[in-house]
């Protein structure tokens, strides 16, 4: 009995969570938290020299403060822009005729005698099959996030991730992102375009009563989902 009660029980919460949009993405939100680097005492190099290199700044100029390390800030241009159209049509006929020419006696096997011959048979058959379908997708974003370098791999590439979270009225906005992404594609500015992230994920998803009010209930879903009509 105790089982079935605890079964029981963990079904019905997980269907409560399931339900419960802003709990779900909250919990995605964990996965996204920032990497901090340690915190540690700048070296110091000496009084200056006047030089163009600065071997402390990684670069060649000391105002070059691109990321490039595990916990460096990346600000990502998000200018994606998708449109796919796709039409087809179908058509198919097909006619069949024929004709059976018959004797013109008939053996009667009831009278054991030949009936008069009668007009030739013909049949035929006519099939004939059309159809058409079409699709057109499209959609735009626009904007920019700032995201962290999670990863460093040994031919420079970085594996950056960030999510920004907007609070408001009664819900919640999340746009999320994830990829890879070269230094060589990094503006002086520290700045990157999102179609240059390899294997990039973004997401933006709504939760709280607004996004809940647009979704169908977890009972519906099910019995559409077992439903065989």
């Amino acid at each position: 009995m105790y089982d079935r009660f605890l079964v029981f029980f963990i079904l019905a919460l997980g269907l409560l969570l399931s339900g419960c949009s802003t709990y779900v993405e909250n919990q995605a939100s964990y996965a996204f938290d920032p990497i901090y680097p340690e915190a540690h005492m700048p070296e110091d190099h000496g009084a200056p020299t006047g030089a163009i290199y600065v071997a402390s700044k990684g670069g060649l100029f000391a105002t070059d403060r691109r990321a490039r390390e595990v916990g460096d800030i990346l600000t990502v241009s998000l200018s994606e822009t998708f449109a796919a159209t796709k039409s087809q049509t179908a058509a198919s006929a097909k006619t069949d005729a024929f004709d059976v020419d018959l004797p013109v006696g008939i053996p009667n096997i009831f009278t054991g005698g030949f009936d008069k011959g009668t007009d030739p048979l013909k049949a035929g058959t006519s099939r004939s099959f059309s159809g058409s379908g079409s699709a057109a997708q499209s959609n735009s974003l626009t904007g920019f996030l700032t995201v962290t370098v999670t990863r460093v791999f040994e031919n420079g590439n970085m594996e950056i991730a960030g999510q920004k979270k907007l609070r408001l009225n009664n819900g919640d906005e999340y746009v999320r992102l994830t990829g890879l992404v070269r230094p060589e594609d990094i503006s002086a500015t520290n700045l990157i375009v999102s179609n240059r992230i390899a294997d990039a994920e973004i997401t933006y998803v709504g939760a709280g009563e607004v996004a809940d009010s647009s979704r169908q209930g977890w009972l519906s879903r099910t019995m559409r989902a077992i439903s065989p009509f």
